[in-house]
């Protein structure tokens, strides 16, 4: 045995399953690390340990992360408000907790070598690598882009070399790429890459259309200082709001999306993802926040959200810019306090009640209903409103 040891950021799917043996063969000690953060069940991550030792590895661990991707990444993405290029909530973000907790076990093993199964073509590659350059001086194997050199049909070169050392592969993990957490599910591979319809095999939590309950669903969701912190009045740990509301919606097709956008290295991304809760939290967030904010609030923070949100899809978690984007979010939300009501019939859900004592709203005037001001104000409010337009036309006719 070697005492070249290294990290494996390792997930038991078909890159980082080819990753084990690859490395062991190339003389290095291989200790797995799986980051969970709570999107597979308990039977899950028995199978991927069990996998680990399958493969090779002198030592698995699995890290428990569902806090800190809520604290670290959740949080702030709710409170922003904002998708990148309005299409994605951002499924992959765990990568950067992987990370971190990878590096943490190489510097408790004594080691400076870090693997990741990434390939050369993929966004996840920049993350992985700039994080590990931005947490420290480390030594990082990247097995998927070095076959790459060699070979350009990647997934099958796999396959093909694993099923001859007697390594089985899973019959999905042949057709796409699958990640999977507590975020959501996002596939591509397969028909999804040459801009197909993508088949009934690319699906992960959300039911198909004719499996919906008939009866529609109503969820209620707390929030303090932007932050969701209850479920149908009882008070819960982010973590576990956000694996209920995966649970509940999931059934209903909520979440589900086929997105088409630029990546980080210049090509074309498209994949399906289901993102059940975040979108239950996105939607009742926006609902609570557009009520308590000032109309300069609510038009000024999507500019510095969609900053933190091209931050984070492109690889700078640890970017200062993100940190000072953070503290405007935080102190944004001083007044998101009450609860919204969410409802579904299955596709898409909508906040139908809102409850805040900090709703901006009158005890003497309602929109197109009452006010409590004269015509003369409105005629003369209007007149000044409209200067510069009507100026402009009356000087250039």
């Amino acid at each position: 045995m070697t005492d070249k040891k290294i990290v494996l950021a390792f997930s038991g799917g078909l890159d980082t399953s080819f990753c084990v043996p690859w490395l062991r063969e190339r003389g290095y000690a291989v200790h797995t690390l799986f980051c969970d953060t709570g999107g597979v069940d308990a039977a899950e991550v028995d199978w991927i340990a069990a996998r680990a030792k399958e493969l090779g590895a002198v030592e698995h661990r699995t890290v428990d992360a569902s806090q800190s991707i809520w604290d670290e990444f959740v949080v702030p993405l709710v409170q922003g408000g904002q998708w990148y290029q309005n299409q994605y909530p951002l499924l992959t973000s765990d990568r950067y907790l992987i990370v971190k907790h990878s590096l943490a076990w190489c510097d408790e093993l004594g080691s400076r070598h870090f693997a990741h199964g990434c390939t050369g073509m993929g966004n996840d590659q920049v993350r992985f690598d700039v994080t590990a350059r931005a947490l420290g001086n480390y030594v990082i194997v990247a097995p998927i882009r070095e076959i790459q050199k060699e070979h350009t049909e990647v997934r099958a070169y796999e396959q093909r070399w694993l099923e001859e050392r007697g390594i089985s592969v899973r019959a999905r993990q042949k057709s796409y790429t699958i990640n999977e957490n507590v975020l959501g599910v996002t596939l591509s591979g397969g028909e999804i890459d040459r801009w197909e319809a993508p088949g009934e095999g690319a699906r992960g939590w959300c039911a198909p259309a004719g499996q919906w309950p008939a009866h529609p669903l109503a969820v209620k969701i707390g929030f303090e200082r932007g932050v969701a912190v209850a479920l149908d009045g009882e008070r819960l740990p982010g973590p576990e709001i956000l694996k209920r509301l995966n649970r509940a919606l999931a059934a209903y097709g909520v979440g589900r999306g086929l997105y088409t956008g630029d990546t980080t290295i210049g090509l074309k991304g498209r994949i399906v993802f289901e993102a059940p809760g975040l979108t239950a939290l996105h939607v009742a967030h926006r609902a609570l926040e557009e009520a308590v904010a000032t109309r300069h609030q609510n038009r000024f923070k999507p500019t510095v959200a969609q900053k933190w949100v091209e931050l984070v899809y492109e690889g700078f978690f640890y970017e200062p810019l993100k940190h000072d984007v953070e503290a405007y979010l935080q102190s944004s939300q001083a007044t998101v306090n009450g609860s919204v009501t969410l409802e579904t019939r299955g596709g898409q859900v909508d906040a139908v009640a809102i409850e805040s004592k900090h709703i901006l709203r009158s005890a003497r005037a309602t929109y197109a209903q009452a006010a409590d001001w004269g015509v003369e104000e409105a005629e003369g409010f209007i007149k000044l409103y409209g200067m510069s337009s009507g100026l402009y036309a009356e000087v250039n006719r």
